[in-house]
Parts: structure tokens; sequence; C-alpha cells
């Protein structure tokens, strides 16, 4: 019991120490083999054995000892997690070699007491009983073990696990009732004695001096916050009175509105007075006015833009330079050059056939992207055929390298047991060289401290001298500084100091002609002021004038943009022409879908989850509708800068 304990300790020891996102494995087990040189070569070979299991099916034994912990383990102890690992890395790996009765022997050889929480109220049952039957449960081996095993590994291999673990069902059966009744017969655990404290006979400190209070700074008083800090603004108060007058404004008028409606509800004679009968009978008559919550107050949408000075000034030479390219037009049409109708009329003409191409070519780039997609979606079906030969491939390739794995695992077991035996002979000789070694430490350690004992006499005698060196500097100043000084001088601002320089001058008369100096500044400082004002006036009134003519160029413009659209209306263009390359992508394009539904057909093989083809097909028919309308905004983009192009010359003409 005592050799599997020690054993199953110093396995969990490591599997402790091991830290999967820093550490890598070989570099772990390495550092773990020269760890355990200590024990003799059938337990480092065991515990080595049992350490890299571990750590190869890491994620087999995670899953099922975080369940354990999240369903049947709440109440066991965290610290008791590597030796679960362990336990069934035994029974899942090791349970066929090792044999019941040695796996029975080593489970027995933990102690139940240290894998029990100490409480107010002890365990009914042992852990390892609880783990033992969670794991060894049928119902978990043959669903979401088996499960979450298959996501890691491949089927064939966790079925090769599970199975026997269903064959040694009834002797852990045995093993987990045993278990659970050695755990009620054990004697309940007896109370400590406590220990009583003693106080410590400790001498009596002396009581504190009171240190002398130091005295308290004047602080300056601060500015208190303005009273308008604390009280709400006026703002608010305005607008809540406006909105309340106008909404009680809108009521009466619209109650007036309602009466003047409905008078004509009760007839009476004309000129006849109306009494109080035909007054109720006209007020049952009328509608009844709900009033809202709230009035709703719409903005025009046409809000004037405001302009700036550049923006005016640029749009008004803008205007200027169209006007004297016209005048410029008329005066040679004057003198006898020739029009340009003819060529205008050709250029339509031009333009129009670069449209009807330009839609040709658009709807060929269409196709072609439609073309495209069919062959790359025939590129993918390749892809996935040639796919599942390489994954066949692969599978095969694996196996051979896991047998090949294996055979090396066994020699290198082998080649490290005569290693360790090698090791051990030479740790004999070893151990003599140690001792001298050792001894020879110890004596260099005795010289250097006694060494180091001296110097710090020699520093500390050096320190305390500067001390009182210093400590008699400090007396002498505060004794130099204590002495009293004469301070104060009387000034005479009309004298002259008399340096000798040149323009020198009392500070009486400095502060005159500072004075005088500082009107003569306010003085033109009005004078520019002025000045600024004037040319601001007169730049002003010529913006206006620019505004004015602005605004006549600017109805002269709608009203020939309002003519070019009647007649781009009147001439709306035709559809685009049928040409051969349209006809040979559109055939081309057809042969592409068939054949991609014939090799879908071919390929067609039952999954375990069906694929969902309607999204895929309204991602596609929205990708293509997208497509149609970009060309067509693009076709009305064209449209637009023809019109803009040809209201330009008619502008120019005019």
């Amino acid at each position: 019991m005592a050799y599997y304990r020690k054993c199953l300790e110093a396995v969990t020891e490591q599997l402790g120490r091991f830290k999967p996102e820093k550490d890598s494995p070989g570099q772990f087990l390495e550092a773990a083999r020269t760890s355990l040189q200590t024990l003799s070569p059938q337990k480092q070979a065991f515990v080595w054995e049992v350490l890299s299991g571990c750590i190869e099916y890491r994620k087999l034994l995670t899953v099922v000892v975080d369940a354990f912990y999240m369903r049947e383990g709440r109440l066991c102890l965290r610290a008791d997690y590597n030796l679960f690992q362990v336990i069934c890395y035994l029974a899942t790996f090791q349970l066929e070699e090792l044999g019941f009765r040695l796996f029975c022997s080593i489970v027995r050889s933990q102690p139940a007491d240290k894998m029990r929480k100490v409480s107010q109220s002890r365990f009914s049952s042992d852990p390892r009983a609880k783990f033992l039957g969670f794991f060894f449960n049928p119902l978990n081996l043959c669903s979401w073990i088996k499960d979450e095993w298959s996501l890691i590994y491949e089927t064939a291999h966790v079925k090769d696990w599970t199975d026997p673990l269903l064959r040694w069902q009834p002797e852990v059966q045995e093993l987990i009732s045993q278990l659970e009744g050695q755990s009620t017969s054990q004697p309940p655990l007896s109370k400590a004695k406590v220990t009583e404290p003693k106080s410590f006979n400790l001498t009596v400190p002396r009581p504190r001096a009171i240190p002398v209070p130091e005295p308290v700074p004047v602080v300056a008083k601060a500015t208190p916050a303005p009273q308008s800090t604390y009280q709400p603004p006026k703002e608010p108060k305005v607008l809540e009175m406006t909105k309340r007058y106008n909404r009680r404004r809108a009521e009466e008028l619209l109650l007036r509105a309602n009466l003047e409606e409905m008078r004509c509800a009760v007839p009476r004679a004309r000129g006849e007075a109306p009494t109080q009968g035909s007054r109720k009978l006209q007020l049952r008559f009328l509608p009844r006015i709900h009033k809202t919550p709230k009035l709703t107050f719409y903005r025009p949408n046409k809000v004037p833009v405001k302009l700036n000075t550049a923006t005016v000034l640029r749009e008004g030479a803008l205007y200027q330079r169209q006007v004297e390219k016209e005048l410029q037009r008329v005066d040679k049409l004057v003198d006898g050059a020739g029009d340009f109708t003819e060529f205008l009329e050709w250029q339509k003409r031009m333009r129009a056939k670069d449209q009807e191409e330009q839609r040709a070519a658009d709807v060929c780039r269409r196709l072609r992207g439609k073309l495209s997609h069919e062959e790359a979606a025939l590129a993918r079906q390749q892809l996935l055929r040639e796919n599942r030969h390489r994954a066949t491939r692969k599978r095969e390739e694996m196996a051979e390298l896991m047998q090949q794995c294996a055979e090396r695992r066994l020699q290198e077991e082998k080649a490290q047991k005569e290693l360790v035996e090698q090791v051990a002979e030479g740790q004999k000789n070893i151990k003599v060289a140690q001792m001298k070694l050792l001894k020879g430490r110890r004596q260099t350690v005795q010289e250097v401290a006694e060494e180091s004992r001296a110097r710090l006499q020699r520093s500390a005698a050096e320190a305390k001298e500067e001390q009182r060196r210093r400590c008699e500097l400090i007396s002498q100043l505060r004794a130099l500084e204590s002495q009293p000084k004469c301070q104060g001088k009387l000034v005479d601002l009309t004298q002259i100091p008399g340096h000798g320089l040149e323009g020198e001058m009392s500070i009486v008369e400095l502060r005159e002609r500072l004075a005088l100096l500082k009107e003569a500044q306010q003085r033109e400082e009005e004078e520019r002021r002025d000045q600024i004002i004037r040319g601001k006036r007169a730049k002003s009134r010529e913006l206006q004038n620019v505004l004015e003519q602005i605004s006549l160029c600017r109805t002269a413009m709608g009203r020939s943009a309002a003519l070019r659209w009647e007649e781009k209306k009147a001439a709306a263009p035709g559809a685009p022409s049928q040409d051969e390359r349209v006809q040979e992508l559109q055939r081309r394009i057809e042969e592409r879908v068939a054949e991609r539904r014939r090799q879908e057909a071919e390929l067609s093989v039952p999954a375990l989850r069906a694929p969902r083809p309607k999204p895929r097909a309204q991602l596609k028919a929205q990708h293509w509708l997208e497509l149609e309308q970009s060309r067509e905004r693009r076709l009305r983009a064209m449209q637009r800068s023809g019109s803009a192009c040809g209201s330009a010359r008619r502008l120019q003409a005019a």
C-alpha cells in the first residue's frame, strides 16, 4: 500500500506543477525525469509512464473529472483533482495490463480521511467510490462521455476504450461497495486538545513624550462662487411660458373654427335671436374637442443656405466669366464666325451610340460575373472531391505513424531503464566528492563572514563621526540665522538715480510718460477701428450687388435646366441591344449551370447535418438584385452627366 501511495503522490505532485499554457510536454517530462532520480528504478519507471500518459491524454481526463465535480463531486476537495485524473487514466488505459487486483490495491492505497472535506458533518460515502461509480456508470459511458471523446479522437479508438470499461462493470461495483463499507466502519475523529495561550512577560514601555504642536498655516480665503451657479437659467422658463401661450391660443382658434362650422346645425328664422333652447341644441350638435397633450409645429423643408464671402465672390466670378465668354461668342458671330449646331448634333448622336455600347458592356460584365460564379462553384466541387481522397490517404498514413510511434516508445523505455541503472552506479562515487566540496565551502563562508563583520564595524564608526560633524555645522548655521538684521530703506520717487546713464528720469516722470504713451495708443486704435468699419461697409455693399447678380443668373439657369429636362423626358433611351457577345455568354452560363447541377447530383452524400440551401439562395438572389440596381444607378448618373454637359453648351450659346 505504501509503495503505491508514494508513487501516486509523486505523480500528482508533478501534475500539479504542469502548466499546459506555458510548459511544453517534452521539456516538462525531461525535467520531471531529472527530479525523479531519487526514487528506485521500478518506482521511477511506473511514475514516468503514468505521468506521460496523463499528459498525453489530458483532454480526455479533463472532460471526465470536470463533469464529476460539476454533477456529483461538488463537496469533494479540489486538491484531489490530479488524483482523480490518475485513477481515470489507470482505469481507461492500464486496467487490462495491471489487472483488477493490482488496480484495487492502488485505489485502496489512498487514505479516505485525507480525501474528505473536514467540516461539522462527515460524508456518508468515500470520494473514491463516488468517482468510480460516476465513471463506470454505463449510462454515462455510452452517452455523453463517448460523445465528448469522439470530438477529440476517432470513434473507433473511443469504442476500443469504452468497451473494456463496460466489461469490468461487475468487479468495479464490488470494489465500490467495499470502499463504502470501509468508510462507514471507520471510527469518528477524536477531538484534538486545545492549546491555551499565555501572555508574554514583557517590560512595560515608557510613555511617549507629547510632541510640540506645529503652527497651523494660514490659508488665503477663497473667492465664493457666484449666486448664478445655484440658480436655474431664465431661458427654460421663458420657453415654457411661450409654449403655454401658443397652446392656449391654438385651442381658442380651434374652438372658434368648430363653432363657425357647426353654427348651421340649428335652423332659425331670419333676424330671430337665438333662444336658450336653440343654444342648448346647438351645443348638443357641436363636436367634442379633445385636448391634445402637445402640439407639433413642423419647420419648412427648404431652409435658406447662408453663403460666406468667399463662396459669393467665387460664384459671382464664375457667372462673370460665363457672361464674358457669351459676349465674345456673340461678337465672333457678328464678325462672321461659323455655328456649332451641326457639330453638337453629331456629338449628341455619338454620345447616344456610346451609351448603347456602354449598356451592352454592362450587360456583358454582369453575365461574365455570373459565369465566373458558376465556374467557381464547379471548382469548389472539384476541390471537395480531391479533399475526400486526400483525407482517406491521411488516415492510412496516421495509422502507420501511430504503430511506428508505439514501437519507438518501447525502444526508448528500454534505453531509459539501462541509463537509470548506469546513473545509480555513478551516484555512489559522487557522494564522497560532494562531502569534500561541502567542507571547503563552509570554511570559505566563515572567512568571508569574518571579513564582512570587520568591514561593517569600520563603516559604522565612520558614519557616526560624519553624523556628529553634521550636527555641529547645523548648530552653527542656526546660530548665524538667529542674529537680527536691519531691513528697510527709504525711497524717494521724485529723485533721479544718478547712475550716469543717458535719459535717466525719476519714477514719477516715467509714470507720466507712460500715461501719455497709453493715450496716444488708444487714439491710434480708434482711428484704425473707424477705417475697418468703413471698409466693411463698402465690402458689404459690393457683396449685395454680387448676390443680386447671382440670383438673376440662377433664375435663368433654372429655367434652362427645366427646358432641358422636358427635352430629355421626351427622348427617352431605348433598351440595350442584344449583340452576339451577350448571347454567347448566356449560352455558356446555361452550360455551366447544367454541368454544376449534374455534379451536385453525383456528389450528394447523406451527412450528419443536412445543409440549408434557403439562406444561400436568398443571398444569391439579393446579390444579383444589388447588381441590377447598381447598373441602373450608373445608367442614370451617365444620363445626368450628359444632360449637364448639354445644358452648359446651351448656356454658352444663349
